[in-house]
């Protein structure tokens, strides 16, 4: 079963975008998008459980990617399958 895919996002930010491209070619279905322009308030969430301030951050299960870079480097790795299989980081 594949691990919940969580992403905090805004509407207009094209990282977002390329991330939730990358994890759709994957064949990610359901992402749950927090939009942080949307509630502001989930801006100081997203920084307490990353320490970032920069959309998106991207948690697979528990495990937290990062932002759109971050996940195109697992890809390259060959990580990012092994992850939304739900195989251990």
């Amino acid at each position: 079963m594949q691990p919940a895919i969580r992403m905090y996002a805004t509407a207009v930010c094209p990282y977002c975008v390329r991330a939730e491209q990358l994890l759709r070619h994957k064949g990610v279905a359901d992402i749950e998008k927090i939009r942080i322009d949307l509630e502001p308030g989930r801006r100081d969430e997203m920084m307490q459980l990353t320490g970032r301030r920069t959309v998106p951050q991207i948690f697979i299960g528990d495990y937290h990617v990062g932002g759109c870079d971050d996940l195109h480097a697992l890809e390259r790795a060959g990580r990012l399958e092994p992850l939304l299989r739900g195989e251990a980081a």
